[in-house]
């Protein structure tokens, strides 16, 4: 028989997915595959509240009455699951941007061409979050980030270089 590994140990877990609900999905599939590149790994599913097994995982999750909902699957070019969800009537708030609210408020993506990818977004119908990239070492190292708003009301983040390299040095 195995034993489980010591589970006294705490050991930095891998990011697996993340969910993000939209008020369209195929919209947001194509946003997502065209501006950020995400692949494509299970096209839009709808899955209906039944007592097939998704039906009552999802159940378990949602409680009784969630009647349906939209699906599909992508992921990153480093591996990290994207399920983007499009729920009965899914509502796109005027300002989904409540930071003070516990909960995430946003993701973040690295693109060394920051304001490349900026402009890309604006033109698929997101917004800027701020006028222009931010430099965490400016005339020092040409580590940028800016806040962004995909079109559909998510917010995102796009940093020139990997997390550990911006804070490693104590960016502020």
């Amino acid at each position: 028989m195995l034993t489980p590994p010591n589970t006294n140990h705490t050991y930095p877990r891998t990011f697996s997915h993340i969910g993000i609900s939209v008020p369209d999905l195929e919209a947001a599939v194509k946003f997502y595959t065209e501006v950020l590149g995400w692949y494509l790994i299970m096209k839009p599913t709808e899955i209906v509240e039944d007592d097939s097994p998704i039906g009552e995982m999802c159940t378990d999750v949602f409680g009784s009455g969630w009647n349906s909902f939209k699906i599909a699957h992508l992921a990153t070019g480093d591996r990290i699951g994207v399920e983007i969800f499009q729920f009965e009537n899914a509502q796109n708030p005027e300002n989904n941007f409540e930071y003070w609210k516990t909960g995430v408020f946003h993701f973040c993506v690295q693109d060394p061409d920051v304001e490349g990818l900026a402009e890309k977004i604006v033109e698929a119908g997101g917004k800027k979050r701020m006028k222009e990239p931010r430099y965490y070492y400016p005339g020092e190292k040409p580590y940028r980030m800016i806040y962004m708003e995909d079109p559909f009301g998510n917010i995102l983040e796009i940093y020139s270089h990997s997390y550990e390299l911006t804070y490693s040095a104590g960016a502020y």
